[in-house]
């Protein structure tokens, strides 16, 4: 061993020997990743996951693909304005949760809510609402208002409203409770001292997540039209229906500018909110 061998040797920490984990812990572990293995499988076998089949499809898709050159420009108006449908349905829709949210955000955070009677109902109902995807939502309310973009609306600002009151009230309990305390001890009532006190500190992160939750709709608001909700869906199904490959690659370009677009914007917004 040389001599810088034996400094190096001498002068490189120890690192502490990690105890062996006792067997019982051991034996649970592998326990859970052998039954995570199965539990997946199970999965696989389920979702019918055939790869030979998607081998079997990959040709057709390319022919496909080679059919859909050039795009068409036939009825880009048209397209456009569905393009426009579709962000204002995701708009109006996340304003209008937001609006809702609010409210029961308050009623649903610890920090903030009366009590446990009125806080767990409240989050309840904010998970069921969550737990109902926009597209269901849509579908409802085409049968009950009719074909358009007003049902694709409903459908976003619902299940909007479950996610944004959840997420806020978190925002909530992350905030520290001492001016809370402080302005409730001047006799004020909680829903106005919540209001006054933690709006100011609110601001900045429900507008992240209004913003963050605007962009999912926009690219959740694409595929409304396929029931019927309005915006460029409908061209987008029309497309698939008629094998119009043309102009299915010109209803994709459409719907990636304007995601890009609105991805951007949303970015520099919230670049500048910070």
């Amino acid at each position: 061993m040389t001599e810088l061998q034996a400094r190096t040797a001498v002068a490189a920490p120890r690192l502490p020997v990690r105890p062996a984990r006792p067997l019982p812990q051991r034996v649970a572990r592998g326990a859970l990743g052998l039954g995570g293995l199965v539990a997946f499988g199970g999965c696989v076998h389920l979702a019918h996951v055939d790869p030979v089949e998607l081998w079997h499809g990959l040709p057709t898709l390319g022919s496909w693909a080679a059919q859909a050159f050039p795009p068409s420009t036939e009825g880009l108006g048209l397209l456009l304005q569905r393009a426009a449908e579709t962000v204002a349905i995701a708009v109006v829709g996340t304003v209008a949760a937001v609006v809702l949210a609010l409210p029961l955000c308050v009623l649903a955070a610890r920090s903030t809510s009366p009590s446990a009677l009125v806080r767990l109902p409240v989050r309840l109902f904010l998970s069921g609402l969550r737990g109902v995807d926009a597209f269901v939502f849509a579908l409802l309310f085409v049968a009950a208002v009719g074909l358009g973009p007003f049902a694709g609306v409903l459908g976003i600002a619902l299940h909007t409203w479950g996610s944004m009151g959840k997420l806020f009230a978190e925002q909530i309990e992350t905030l520290p409770r001492g001016p809370l305390e402080a302005a409730e001890m001047t006799g004020a009532r909680r829903w106005r001292t919540s209001v006054s006190t933690l709006l100011p500190d609110l601001l900045p992160g429900i507008t992240g997540i209004g913003l963050y939750l605007l962009e999912f709709n926009i690219r959740a608001s694409t595929v409304l039209g396929v029931v019927g909700a309005g915006g460029i869906g409908q061209e987008l199904k029309n497309a698939v229906d008629l094998l119009a490959f043309p102009r299915l690659l010109t209803v994709l370009v459409v719907v990636l500018v304007m995601v890009t677009v609105v991805d951007q914007l949303s970015a520099a917004l919230r670049k500048t909110l910070a």
